[in-house]
């Protein structure tokens, strides 16, 4: 797999997320994707993320599996979901599945730094070597069950989910600061909505439901799909 190939593949994965995006225009509300973000997903080599066999279908629109039964996120929902975080540059974020660490990468980008957990330990060691070795400093990991997200690190500006609970966790929602967001899946396996959660600044939580999606319950911690 050459650079040119990657490049290609790489355009065409940006020109799919366009796509992707306009067609759920009715649910998200908007027609294009932050700038910000389509400009990480361009830098961050995805290939980088998969298994080494799977490279070649790095920057396919689909999820890939990455062992352990679980997947890579599609790059429109990768995307999507850092959108709706509406990450700043000042802000740090905790992640609840870091699978091989590509979400986290993306944000990294982004953000001042990324805490993240995953559930798997060798995932989490994967995930720590290939996030050092391209040099993305600012992410933190560790093992853990994600429900109950980072205690002694929170209060967080912004919260990720990549698994879907029946109901949003509670001790999440505490963990979000005062004017912070949080994007998750819940719902049971046939009706799971992508959701945005805002916390104003005085602690009211408002939830908006987005689109349909297909994403693991919380405690296997598989990483989701466009329905």
């Amino acid at each position: 797999m050459n650079d040119t190939y990657i490049q290609e593949q790489r355009q065409q994965m940006l020109v799919d997320i366009v796509t992707h995006t306009a067609f759920a225009q009715e649910y998200i509300g908007k027609s294009a994707l932050d700038p910000r973000v389509m400009s990480a997903m361009a830098q961050v080599p995805r290939h980088e993320f998969v298994p080494l066999e799977l490279q070649l279908y790095a920057y396919a629109d689909t999820p890939l599996p990455i062992g352990f039964d679980k997947t890579i996120s599609q790059p429109f929902i990768v995307a999507l979901m850092t959108d709706l975080l509406d990450p700043q540059e000042t802000d740090v974020v905790l992640e609840i599945g870091t699978g091989l660490g590509y979400q986290a990468a993306i944000l990294s980008r982004l953000v001042r730094k990324v805490r993240s957990i995953e559930t798997i330990e060798e995932l989490s060691a994967q995930a720590r070597k290939r996030l050092q070795r391209l040099e993305y400093g600012n992410v933190e990991t560790r093992v853990g069950d994600g429900y109950y997200g980072w205690p002694d690190q929170a209060p967080f500006d912004k919260i990720i989910v990549t698994a879907a609970p029946d109901l949003i966790p509670p001790p999440l929602l505490h963990q979000i600061k005062r004017g912070g967001k949080m994007v998750i899946p819940a719902g049971l396996s046939e009706s799971q909505k992508l959701i945005l959660v805002d916390k104003d600044m005085d602690g009211h939580i408002v939830t908006k439901e987005l689109l349909p999606v297909r994403f693991s319950q919380l405690d296997t911690n598989e990483i989701g799909t466009l329905c």
